[in-house]
């Protein structure tokens, strides 16, 4: 079964709709997809219901930004209750913050000759409270400033590059509480993103592990083939199960929705005791 279990609609940073969004993964063979927006819910109900049209199983879902030891992070929450009020006023709280982060980031680019950067992201963002980088990556291709999202994020908007601001988002502890809370199950998203050393990488799989987490994104758009090997062996090594998503933001960039190898053998897939299989998907 083909299991995407991290993906974008335009309700954060992706660039179609949350129904637009299942009915490409169903063209594209997905039998099982979570709907994985930035810090909001709100496209949930829509993607159900068109998931049901398309005879797809649907998992509610939610990426939420986190920062630890000064480094951001995402948590992807599982089988969420989308109304728990822990929940709500969680996510709540980062929204305030996301607006501001992106006036910031307007204001650094303006000062490294990128004019009206905050006005041009604010266009690719279809909701408003969700404003991210990717929304800015857009607007700079369109300027033609560089070709592609992947080009953005390594020349600006990354630590030490133009465009770059820090920000504080929730904690580590707050995040899976807020999961747990509502019946979710907290997943550690694209490791191999992250600015951390071996040791450091250990650290944070074993306090996530601690604070309640369950699993780890171990297949991924980002993630190289040995990274598939290292993050198997590190979900094994704390007790994680495995998870598997295309971090789908829109056609051609990153990875397609229900693309990439399967998980290792060895791991435990995260879906193990969800009682999905091929017929009542």
């Amino acid at each position: 079964m083909n299991f995407d279990l991290h993906c974008h609609s335009s309700i954060s940073d992706g660039v179609l709709n949350p129904a637009e969004l299942v009915q490409r993964a169903a063209e594209k063979g997905v039998d099982v997809l979570a709907l994985t927006d930035h810090d909001d819910v709100a496209g949930l109900a829509e993607a159900s219901q068109k998931a049901q049209e398309c005879g797809i199983g649907f998992i509610n879902g939610v990426e939420i930004s986190v920062t630890w030891s000064g480094v951001t992070l995402h948590v992807v929450g599982l089988n969420i209750n989308a109304n728990h009020p822990d929940l709500q006023a969680g996510l709540a709280a980062i929204q305030e913050g996301r607006r501001e982060r992106a006036e910031r980031i307007g204001h650094e680019l303006g000062k490294h000759g990128i004019a009206d950067a905050f006005d041009g992201a604010m266009r690719h963002a279809a909701n408003p409270r969700l404003i991210g980088r990717t929304h800015f990556a857009r607007h700079l291709i369109e300027q033609g400033v560089c070709k592609d999202v992947r080009t953005v994020f390594k020349k600006y908007l990354v630590r030490g590059k133009p465009g770059y601001v820090a920000h504080e988002w929730t904690a580590l502890e707050n995040a899976l509480a807020w999961i747990r809370a509502s019946g979710g199950q907290a997943v550690l998203a694209h490791p191999g993103r992250y600015d951390l050393k071996g040791k450091a990488t250990r650290r944070l799989l074993g306090e996530f592990k601690d604070l309640g987490g369950e699993g780890v994104e171990v297949v991924t758009g980002s993630h190289t083939p040995d990274q598939h090997a290292l993050f198997a062996e590190l979900a094994n090594f704390y007790g994680l199960t495995a998870s598997r998503g295309s971090d789908f933001h829109a056609p051609g960039e990153y990875r397609e929705l229900g693309g990439g190898p399967d998980l290792p053998l060895k791991c435990t897939p995260i879906w193990h005791n969800w009682g999905i299989n091929k017929h009542n998907s």
